[in-house]
């Protein structure tokens, strides 16, 4: 752990990026790619409305009701903002097919643009505005969950609700004008609200705990705004949120912050399922044309870290598959499409053909595989193998990730839709407008 001092120096950095970076400064290929994952959470988001997490949380919010602040997904009636960041927050992560940020292994957008469309909405911000609120707090989550390490992730932490609580408040406080006073003391009351464990994986504590970090964001936000005073600096003073949860408090982290755009490296899901699966799956893909009958096993090798978030050696329901290389690889070679989202059922998992198979599968921790790639060999019946690599870090140009996270979300919502919110996005249309396309 870092002493005292070296801790202290993220709460103002982030504070002073969030209240006060010029949004003039943002390059336009930045922005470019905030767009794409704002269309991403829009989609996914309206393709995650009827799973159960989403039922759920829309009970509780009928239940309760309140001011009419902003719109919810698949909601008739607006609800209070930080109702409509809960909600939003769990409803988009629901499929786990949103992006992801492999610096600090999470998904940054489900957060913090939950949370950014909630408050928009709720003070009448211009479009720009909410774009650039969701970049700052995307910046600012990925860095955070950086500062944090990978000690906070692998003892059990969920990036995506702790990281991405402090992103989802920087949102939320710049929409709400806040200044770095204001910033800071966000973060310190969020660092007595955040929250979130990766044993909820395979559950819907996972997408509720997307939730949680957007309504926790948008409520230390209009907390502070309101005249709260927490301690400031409890995000990394001694026994604060990093000293507490396992945090490396690496002050690199923040290094170039405003300058180098960390965000610009999220990776966008073509896979169902757990992003750590998707290097195994491209890999058996690009093996291709061999049949579940010439395999006598299929050994992944993939960095240790990932054995503790996806390798469900034997799931039982349609999300737990989601995070199972068992399944996911077994899925595959039967000919099942990963990217659908039908394909993730609790039939499935009992599928006599699917169970012999994921018998065959071999999963092993190699500290020598990046965490963003994986070994696939095939040892084939006739004493030969077959062996592929992938790393998901390859660079995508601009134009053809457009291009396929526009495919994706046409599959999902349809062509139609999918062009209306394409509009919506590219030109910077009011937060209402964007709201009201969920309903």
């Amino acid at each position: 752990m870092k002493d005292q001092a070296t801790r202290a120096a993220v709460t103002p950095a982030l504070a002073e990026f969030a209240a006060g970076f010029d949004a003039g400064d943002i390059p336009a290929s930045v922005r470019a790619v905030m767009r794409l994952s704002i269309l991403d959470w829009l989609a996914v988001g309206i393709a995650g409305r009827d799973e159960p997490v989403a039922k759920a949380v829309r009970a509780l919010a009928n239940e309760e009701g309140g001011d009419e602040q902003a719109h919810a997904l698949a909601m008739a009636q607006r609800v209070p903002a930080r109702m409509a960041a809960l909600i939003n927050g769990s409803v988009s992560h629901a499929l786990d097919y949103d992006d992801t940020h492999f610096a600090h292994i999470g998904h940054p957008s489900v957060a913090v643009v939950s949370a950014a469309l909630a408050v928009a909405e709720r003070v009448g911000a211009s479009g720009a505005a909410f774009q650039t609120a969701c970049l700052i707090g995307c910046e600012a989550s990925v860095r955070t969950g950086l500062w944090l390490g990978r000690g906070h992730y692998q003892i059990g932490f969920h990036q995506t609700a702790t990281a991405g609580a402090f992103g989802a408040g920087l949102a939320a406080g710049r929409l709400l004008g806040l200044g770095p006073d204001g910033m800071a003391d966000v973060l310190g009351l969020l660092a007595t609200r955040a929250s979130g464990l990766k044993a909820q994986f395979g559950s819907m504590g996972k997408p509720f705990n997307a939730g949680i970090a957007a309504a926790n964001g948008v409520e230390a936000a209009l907390l502070v705004s309101h005249g709260f005073v927490p301690r400031r600096d409890a995000m990394d003073c001694a026994q604060g949120f990093g000293a507490t949860h396992h945090g490396e408090s690496d002050p690199s982290a923040l290094d170039r912050l405003g300058v180098d755009w960390h965000f610009t490296d999220v990776s966008h899901k073509f896979h169902a399922c757990c992003h750590g699966l998707h290097a195994a799956l491209e890999a058996l893909v690009a093996i291709g044309g061999v049949t579940p009958d010439d395999v006598a096993q299929i050994r992944v090798s993939t960095h240790p870290r990932w054995l503790t978030v996806c390798n469900i050696a034997t799931p039982q329901t349609g999300l737990q598959a989601k995070f199972s290389y068992t399944q996911v690889l077994a899925m595959r070679l039967l000919g099942q499409d990963t990217a659908r989202l039908d394909s993730y059922t609790d039939a499935l998992c009992a599928d006599a053909r699917i169970t012999a198979l994921r018998d065959r599968v071999v999963v092993i921790g190699n500290e020598d595989v990046a965490e963003t790639a994986s070994q696939i060999t095939l040892v084939m019946k006739d004493g030969t193998e077959r062996l592929a690599r992938h790393d998901l870090t390859g660079a995508i140009p601009l134009e053809q990730r457009r291009a396929k996270v526009q495919a994706k979300a046409e599959s999902l919502i349809g062509a139609e839709r999918v062009s209306l919110l394409v509009s919506l996005v590219d030109e910077e249309a009011a937060p209402a407008d964007i709201g009201a396309a969920l309903i």
